[in-house]
């Protein structure tokens, strides 16, 4: 390789993987020296115990050993020891066509900071994908992430993808599991880094042994991680929903019943209300958290609500709606105590404790809401080794 600079690493994790690293080295190898591309081929291996390394260095790799268990470990130390300006990340299994990688050079050569390889467009050979992944786990996920978060990418978890070195370090990606794939993904349609998507073909896997992959597992572990790192659709959006028609409810059914409704649907509204607006005050708290963990970027949306709700107005809204709670409470009871604390009408008495009760709860979430995002959103210096 020499002082000169590499265009390109060809990147596969590994983990025992003696029966197939072989021919995928091979393949890499020959496609480099084929196409006349400055690069090398790196092997990530996470603690194999078979002969993978040995096998991978005899066929010209580069191995890096990562101590730190997982998939996205593995990828993320091969990242970090890459060479190349440019890295094609694939599995070790001989399922990635590693001697057709022409289309995601070319691409990234013309500014693409991600391309991903698209398997139902290039081509999936009988028995390289379970049924169960390629007609319902891979395109739900990847419709959820293209609903959730824009991603142009129809094979949300094609594992043969390439990207510009930096551009993905700028990602500061985190996870170390499988969710790996996904986070890379995620972030960079949320960073609006440049995308594309070519066709490539999946073949059989050409392992004795069992996947390392679990289907649903694996698969929950995906959808779990989309849904978390979107707070806005998973608890605020319904929580703004169910806030709205509680809160609605509440005062329409205060005023006095609606039709068959009375305090029995009172009460349902109120809990409506209570739930929609902790779900408003959970959202808030976990896109501060993400944002300060540098899990998500800090959008207009929410660094405008940061700004705009400060522990002190949230402190002073949550105190408001305790005192208004208060005071209802207070008037109800003068009003008990002019009949001498005897019986009340039992309608008219909900309609009056209900809207104390609610200013207390709303305004005691409010406080903790206000306490708890403030406390995520402290930035703190990593911790010194010890």
């Amino acid at each position: 390789m020499g002082s000169a600079p590499l265009e390109l690493t060809v990147l596969m994790p590994c983990l025992n993987e003696a029966e197939t690293i072989e021919i995928c080295v091979q393949k890499a190898m020959a496609w480099l020296a084929e196409s006349g591309v400055s690069g090398e081929v790196l092997i990530a291996d996470n603690g194999s115990t078979d002969r993978s390394q040995e096998l991978a260095r005899a066929n010209g790799a580069r191995v890096v050993e990562i101590s730190e268990k997982g998939y996205g470990a593995a990828l993320s130390g091969g990242i970090d020891a890459a060479l190349g300006t440019y890295v094609i990340m694939g599995d070790a299994d001989d399922s990635y066509d590693f001697t057709n990688l022409g289309p995601f050079l070319d691409e990234l050569r013309n500014g693409k900071d991600l391309v991903m390889g698209n398997r139902f467009a290039g081509g999936i050979k009988p028995g390289a994908m379970p049924a169960l992944h390629r007609y319902l786990g891979n395109p739900v996920l990847s419709t959820v992430g293209r609903v959730l978060f824009r991603a142009p990418v129809r094979d949300f978890h094609c594992g043969l993808r390439g990207f510009r070195r930096q551009a993905v370090l700028d990602l500061h990606l985190r996870t170390t599991g499988m969710e790996f794939a996904s986070e890379m993904v995620v972030k960079a349609s949320l960073a609006k880094i440049p995308m594309a998507e070519v066709p490539t073909t999946l073949s059989p896997d050409g392992r004795t042994r069992a996947p390392h992959l679990r289907s649903f597992r694996d698969g929950w572990r995906h959808l779990r991680f989309l849904l978390i790192f979107s707070p806005t659709w998973l608890f605020f959006y319904p929580g703004l929903l169910v806030f709205a028609v509680g809160a609605v409810g509440s005062v329409a059914l205060t005023i006095g019943p609606i039709g068959r409704l009375d305090v029995g649907a009172l009460l349902y509204a109120s809990a409506l209300t209570i739930i929609g607006y902790q779900a408003l005050w959970f959202a808030v708290i976990v896109k501060t958290y993400a944002v300060t963990e540098g899990f998500l970027p800090e959008g207009r949306r929410s660094g405008w609500v940061a700004r705009v709700l400060t522990l002190e107005r949230g402190l002073m809204l949550g105190f408001a709606m305790i005192v208004v709670g208060l005071v209802i409470a207070i008037v109800s009871l003068v009003r008990w105590s002019g009949v001498d604390y005897g019986a009340l009408d039992p309608n008219q008495t909900v309609r009056t404790v209900t809207p104390a009760v609610l200013g207390l709860v709303l305004g005691m979430q409010t406080i903790l809401g206000a306490f708890s995002s403030s406390v995520l959103a402290i930035r703190v210096a990593p911790a010194e080794p010890e």
